[in-house]
């Protein structure tokens, strides 16, 4: 039975005044049961949300070894939720269930070295971890495994063809992140040969996905001919889902727009407005066209 038709029994032993089959094994000690408890608390599902009363359950099943509750606990430590913030125990309950082969463990363990966060600071530890979880196809390691190759963290030196073959992986998992590097590896011939077409192709599956940092770009592929005709209303539009989400690049060019009626009417007060958000955040551009403005 799945955990979603698992805690509906909550709602329908509720209802009915009794107490659901599993909750029963939960409270017997059954760690399953009680993994499956903490995870309708974490959701929400046939009962209230409560973080701590989840957090309860999980501890609960991970102090019998059940690998997906000390992920869970972990998680919890990691994210401040239903207990303070701490990542050592976060690494320590990741780590007791990476090692039973738990791939988000794996990946949630590997970041943690990656970042040195509740443990020290070692990138050949956390290819290490990726590369276990990466290779049980979890998506989210195989594009932080890219990344390492592409960066020439831990064990690889720029193995850039390495990093295309995880981000591909993790691309074609539906990962926005690794969709849009791919997009990047193909605009720069990075670890392939150069192709525009299948970098546009790479930036619209993030796009879609309300990536910012793709949306952005597959503005200015549309806006500058290259792997799609020229279509400024098209590069308009996904610039404009970039600056909504607060992209400062993508702000000031929706503002360039609208002063020159590109994709748009022409309006000056929008063109302000956008120019005004990108140089909050620091865009020189933006900041040098409202001082002109000025004059």
């Amino acid at each position: 039975m799945s955990a979603v038709a698992l805690c509906a029994l909550f709602v329908t032993a509720s209802a009915e005044g009794g107490t659901p089959e599993f909750y029963k094994e939960a409270e017997a000690g059954q760690a399953w049961a009680q993994y499956e408890v903490g995870e309708c608390y974490y959701h929400g599902r046939g009962v209230s949300k409560d973080y701590a009363e989840a957090v309860k359950w999980y501890r609960k099943a991970a102090d019998q070894g059940n690998a997906q509750a000390q992920f869970s606990l972990g998680w919890c430590y990691a994210d401040g939720k239903g207990v303070s913030r701490n990542y050592a125990e976060a690494v320590k309950w990741y780590r007791k269930a990476a090692e039973q082969g738990d791939a988000k463990a794996q990946c949630g363990l590997g970041l943690c070295y990656e970042t040195g966060e509740g443990v020290s600071k070692d990138y050949a530890e956390a290819v290490k971890w990726y590369l276990l979880s990466a290779d049980q196809g979890n998506a989210n390691a195989q594009f932080r495994l890219g990344c390492c190759y592409r960066n020439g963290s831990g064990e690889s030196k720029d193995f850039v063809a390495e990093a295309v073959k995880w981000f591909r992986k993790a691309a074609e998992q539906g990962d926005a992140n690794a969709q849009f590097d791919l997009g990047w590896c193909y605009e720069c011939g990075r670890g392939v040969g150069k192709d525009m077409t299948e970098a546009v192709k790479w930036y619209r599956k993030a796009a879609e996905q309300g990536h910012a940092d793709a949306q952005y770009t597959l503005g200015n592929c549309y806006y500058d001919c290259e792997g799609v005709s020229k279509d400024i209303t098209e590069a308009v539009k996904w610039w404009r889902l970039a600056a909504e989400q607060g992209d400062a690049d993508a702000q000031f060019r929706l503002g360039v727009c609208y002063a020159n009626g590109w994709g748009v009417s022409e309006d000056m007060t929008e063109a302000v407005k956008w120019w005004q958000k990108a140089a909050e955040q620091g865009n020189e551009a933006a900041a040098d066209n409202l001082r002109k403005l000025k004059f």
